[in-house]
């Protein structure tokens, strides 16, 4: 990283994940990484504005966020249950996984 840059951390490791299905990750429409629970990636970033992308092979959810010169801006991705996932588990064997992105303050 150069005094420049910034980065660009993704964690995926909330206790409140499922820990089912891969999330992949894009920056500015670029492949950034492909996380399974428990895993993180950092990159080094441009200062100004960007789009982070998260899909999770059955929903797509997007974020806009600025980085100055030297910032380091961190984002948790979560796969999560819904109200009904494990009850229709139990019933069909499948449910319901909704994703979630959350900008980690700092400081």
């Amino acid at each position: 990283m150069t005094p420049d840059e910034g980065q660009l951390t993704v964690n995926r490791t909330s206790s409140t994940d499922v820990q089912h299905r891969q999330i992949i990750m894009s920056v500015d429409d670029q492949p950034f990484a492909t996380l399974l629970f428990g895993q993180s990636a950092t990159k080094p970033i441009a200062p100004g504005h960007h789009k982070l992308r998260a899909y999770n092979t059955l929903v797509w959810k997007n974020v806009e966020f600025d980085v100055a010169p030297g910032e380091h801006v961190e984002f948790q991705v979560i796969n999560r249950p819904g109200r009904w996932t494990y009850l229709l588990v139990t019933l069909l064997g499948v449910g319901p996984i909704y994703l979630t992105i959350e900008r980690v303050p700092q400081g």
